[in-house]
């Protein structure tokens, strides 16, 4: 298992991505396609990492979603051939709620 910290890492990086890409549209996802796909990646890593992190990490932020966060990842990743719903990615700083 990778040390926590890379995922934290990965956890940080893909948000301020996110955050810069959706910037790109005005925060409208259906205004850039390129820019959506990027956003949908950048979603899925930060999922995908947090799902990677040690249980004792994820108790002490019990006000983190996580169990959102990795059904959303599984939104992303079985989801694709009906095409992901703008709608549900648009409050893309669902990870702060």
């Amino acid at each position: 298992m990778k040390d926590a910290r890379l995922y934290l890492l990965h956890i940080a990086e893909g948000i301020a991505r996110i955050e810069r890409y959706a910037a790109v549209g005005g925060g409208r996802l259906d205004r850039d396609g390129m820019a959506y796909d990027a956003i949908l990646r950048n979603l899925q890593t930060v999922s995908e990492a947090t799902q990677r992190l040690p249980d004792e990490i994820k108790a002490r932020h019990p006000a983190i979603p996580w169990e959102r966060i990795a059904g959303f990842r599984n939104i992303l990743v079985h989801g694709y051939l009906g095409g992901i719903d703008p709608s549900v990615v648009e409050p893309v700083r669902w990870w702060r709620t």
